[in-house]
């Protein structure tokens, strides 16, 4: 059963040239106990995807969807009251800035007893309770010194814990978890990754997985979506997208990876910038980033279409060897 279903998820904001489309027809679909990974350059649109979903957008951004769902109820047909009953109990979400997003004039215990006292309905001792072993599970060492502290006494491993505490209070069914490693050093970047895959197993939580890390989403999510300019460009199971990816942005960016350049003088990269708003291509939005782009590819945009086990958005998807299969058939033909 899907736990998330998202189709044809499209989000606008005004500019002083119009408006700048950050999302465009983005597709996804979540199951129970289901680890989805969304990969992409800052700009493609994973964030901003996840906050419509929650309803956290703010009021000027236009959203439009053919289906956005959590659990077969409508999202988009629900009250904003009938949506809080859902968002942060059923659905919740780290956000990628802890230090940002804690509150600075409350503490710890207090923005931690709200939720369960919002969502859960526990009376003060129970929530004191549920707190302590909320943080002592997250790893937060002597978690009642902590309670009465501020965010900003707080380091940043400790107050993204905070978050992660805070996100799994209310047991939540559909975790999003959004850069959840961002400006962390290693060592705690996987002591939290090994946290969040742990609860998530234990608990059969689906989750969502927003990361630029790659090796995280190899180690963690069954299945991949790659996003470019706000557009789902790839989805596949982990195994098919790194061993075949079949669009030449997906397989920039594995070549980009630093144990795939061992033997090579320079690093690999990805010439150029995402697209913002005065810069948008005609045609497929990556193409002037491309190194296998036609004419077909600079005036046509691609659709989205099945390929192989997943889906594909590129008129030329890369075969096993790493080369367009159109380009290949046509010069057999030659």
């Amino acid at each position: 059963m899907n736990m998330l279903e998202i189709r044809n998820l499209t989000v606008e904001f005004p500019t002083q040239s119009g408006l700048f489309r950050a999302v465009d027809g983005v597709d996804m679909t979540v199951k129970a106990g289901e680890v989805l990974g969304v990969v992409g350059e800052s700009g493609s649109g994973k964030s901003v995807s996840m906050l419509a979903t929650m309803g956290l957008l703010p009021a000027y951004a236009r959203i439009s969807a053919d289906r956005l769902a959590f659990d077969g109820k409508d999202l988009l047909s629900l009250s904003p009251a009938q949506r809080r009953k859902i968002v942060g109990k059923d659905i919740a979400m780290i956000f990628q800035e802890p230090t940002t997003s804690l509150n600075p004039c409350y503490t710890i215990g207090y923005q931690l007893e709200e939720m369960l006292k919002v969502h859960m309905g526990m009376d003060a001792k129970a929530r004191r309770k549920r707190v302590l072993d909320l943080l002592s599970l997250v790893g937060i060492p002597a978690p009642e010194s902590r309670l009465s502290s501020y965010p900003h006494q707080l380091s940043g491993g400790m107050n993204q814990r905070v978050m992660i505490a805070m996100a799994i209070s209310c047991e939540p069914r559909l975790l999003i978890a959004d850069e959840p490693t961002t400006a962390l050093d290693v060592t705690i970047q996987a002591q939290i990754m090994d946290l969040l895959t742990g609860l998530q197993r234990d608990r059969g939580m689906a989750m969502v997985l927003i990361t630029h890390d790659m090796a995280v989403v190899s180690e963690s999510a069954h299945r991949v979506q790659v996003m470019y300019a706000g557009q789902l460009v790839e989805q596949a199971t982990v195994d098919n997208l790194f061993t075949t990816p079949a669009h030449p942005y997906t397989a920039a960016l594995l070549n980009a990876l630093p144990e795939r350049a061992l033997g090579r003088k320079r690093l690999p990269t990805i010439p150029g910038v995402v697209p913002g708003v005065m810069d948008r291509p005609k045609g497929c939005l990556f193409n002037p980033r491309c190194d296998y782009a036609t004419d077909r590819c600079r005036t046509v945009q691609p659709a989205l279409s099945d390929f192989g086990n997943g889906r594909v958005r590129c008129h030329s998807p890369l075969g096993p060897d790493g080369r367009p299969r159109v380009k290949a058939i046509e010069e057999v033909r030659a």
